[in-house]
């Protein structure tokens, strides 16, 4: 196994951009570009050759703004009411402007996006408002033409580096302790500005099925930069916003609303009828599903066998080949025929991820932490509902930021003793002949997240959540045991679920209305815009445990009339409209 030796390393470099999935990638070769003298570090606690959400690949763009299909106008429009009105709209506006020229900047890269008779982009419906929906023919390719493009600049990659925590200095970012995830031997890299682009916290909650990776989000994402943004000091925005999905029962891949929807699928109960006008994922969908579950005409459906068997097979072709392989192999081993039967539907475990909400480090339009020099992008920073294209597009925000902002400054001098501090807390499971693993620490942490903080959220269950939580780092901290550096690895995501989890209780018990559906439904209270239409910084307190406070939702620059506001509390298809 990987054995675990003694080594500290140091680098220098201008920009660190930690995460190499998605966002990450643009980021650096956006600043690469733009700067072509700069040293730019790519790191990843992986390979970034097959790393992030997008290692197999992805069926479509969820959200493309593609002039004459949507304005960022209309698109603006759809995510704020989408979010429940807690949007600052300048972040979104300025992804909706110049994303679609990061879709054309991806077909030259060679990612190719379905195109009609005409050539032009074949751009599908699923929202209320626009028409975003941009299918992939040859989605599995998009990582190794991203791949591709990073060795073409001769970006800096460093693969098998798991960086632990971000280091500040002089009021700003100085670099980041990293650990390698085959040796165990550290790595100092001090940097001028670093970006985050570390995904989402993917496996907070634990899935129906009991696997630790059978999870709806990537499950290498394990929240470390929710960790690492947390403890270095950064504000995190409105973690009582938790991911909720549908997916398929005891499969953990989406029920794909954006694949099959277009092609004339839906969500429906048991008796077949649909019952939500509107696949396009949001809380107040997901509290629709939540109800129909739990009601008498539960359990809930993917409904697709009133199609025709040339539509079943292009969804087939999508869903079955592209991002997840394995959901053909699943359907054969269970007995289910898209054609014969209505695919049963279930509740995803909670999470962080503003690709479907909104919970995430707090940035700017130009992906700026509140920490100088730190950036952040992708499923990790707040900019709701972003998916694949807001990661791209983020992160290139992130790295043309980066780029001017190290034009200005030199190094920041850090506390060396924080290295130190560092590697004594990383390596202490190692100093240990015996005591529990990492998965089972892990697995507790889970499942007390299910058992406490899974929505309807009750106050007294997310208190004794924190009660559980804190035996549980005493038991972390100290009996928590590893035999090499795969198991350090593991120990290391296992410390950053369990912060993710005290800060998702401690979020939720501070918001003391129900807000964004079924993703924040506190059964003790109702909506209160009066005095909680706001965002809600989480920072690290003094006493080393999660401090709030409110912030303004800064004036729309797309206004919101009246009776549009609650578009997404009436997704509600009627009996006479079901029965049709």
């Amino acid at each position: 196994m990987d054995e675990i030796l003694d080594g500290l390393t140091q680098i220098d470099c201008d920009i660190l951009v930690i995460g190499g999935g998605t966002a990450g990638p643009m980021a650096a070769l956006k600043a690469k570009k733009k700067n072509p003298k700069a040293n730019v570090v790519l790191l990843d606690k992986a390979n970034v050759k097959r790393s992030g959400a997008i290692s197999m690949g992805m069926d479509g763009l969820n959200n493309s703004v593609i002039p004459g299909y949507a304005t960022p106008e209309q698109y603006t429009k759809e995510i704020t009411v989408a979010n429940d009105g807690i949007c600052d709209q300048a972040a979104v506006y300025r992804y909706a402007q110049e994303c679609y020229g990061i879709i054309q900047e991806l077909d030259d890269f060679g990612i190719r996006f379905q195109k009609d008779q005409n050539g032009e982009y074949d751009v599908k419906k699923v929202h209320h408002i626009g028409t975003y929906v941009l299918p992939m023919p040859n989605g599995d390719t998009v990582k190794k033409a991203l791949y591709r493009q990073l060795r073409k600049a001769r970006i800096n990659i460093v693969n098998r580096y798991m960086a632990t925590r971000l280091l500040t200095g002089e009021g700003r970012i100085a670099g980041a302790v990293c650990v390698n995830t085959r040796t165990a031997e550290f790595l100092v890299v001090r940097a001028k500005a670093v970006i985050m682009g570390l995904g989402a916290a993917g496996r907070l909650g634990l899935p129906t099925s009991g696997y630790l990776y059978g999870t709806y989000e990537n499950a290498s994402n394990s929240g470390e930069g929710y960790a690492m943004a947390y403890h270095a000091g950064a504000g995190l925005a409105n973690l009582e916003c938790y991911q909720i999905n549908p997916l398929i029962k005891d499969y953990n891949g989406p029920a794909c609303a954006y694949v099959a929807g277009p092609m004339g699928g839906y969500t429906a109960n048991a008796q077949g009828e649909r019952f939500i006008e509107c696949d396009y994922w949001s809380g107040q969908m997901m509290q629709e599903f939540y109800d129909e579950l739990q009601g008498g005409k539960g359990p809930v459906y993917l409904k697709l066998n009133h199609l025709a068997e040339e539509t079943i097979s292009e969804i087939e072709r999508v869903l079955h080949i592209v991002e997840r392989p394995t959901r053909g192999h699943f359907h054969k081993g269970r007995g289910t025929d898209y054609r014969k039967q209505m695919i049963e539907m279930h509740i995803s475990e909670i999470g962080f991820c503003s690709g479907h909400s909104a919970s995430g480090v707090f940035v700017d339009e130009h992906a700026r932490t509140t920490i100088p020099g730190l950036y952040a992008a992708g499923d990790m920073a707040n900019v709701p509902h972003n998916y694949m294209l807001g990661a791209f597009t983020n992160g290139a925000f992130a790295g043309l930021d980066a780029a001017d902002f190290i034009a200005d400054v030199d190094f920041a001098a850090f506390d060396e003793a924080e290295v130190e501090t560092e590697r004594t807390r990383v390596l202490a499971p190692t100093k240990r002949d015996d005591g529990i693993p990492p998965n089972q620490i892990e697995y507790k942490t889970r499942r007390l997240v299910n058992d406490y903080l899974q929505p309807p959220k009750v106050t007294a269950k997310m208190e004794l959540a924190q009660q559980r939580f804190e035996e549980v780092r005493e038991d972390m901290e100290q009996g928590m045991y590893v035999r090499d550096s795969h198991e350090l690895m593991r120990a290391l995501e296992a410390s950053s679920i369990l912060d993710c989890a005290d800060m998702a209780a401690s979020a939720s018990l501070y918001r003391t209305e129900s807000r964004w559906g079924l993703y924040h439904n506190r059964v003790e209270y109702d909506r209160d815009d009066e005095n909680w239409f706001c965002h809600t910084i989480l920072t690290k307190g003094d006493d080393g445990k999660p401090a709030h406070r409110k912030q303004e939702v800064k004036p729309y620059i797309v206004e919101i009339a009246e009776d549009e506001k609650d578009a997404y509390n009436n997704q509600r298809v009627g009996a006479s409209v079901a029965a049709e």
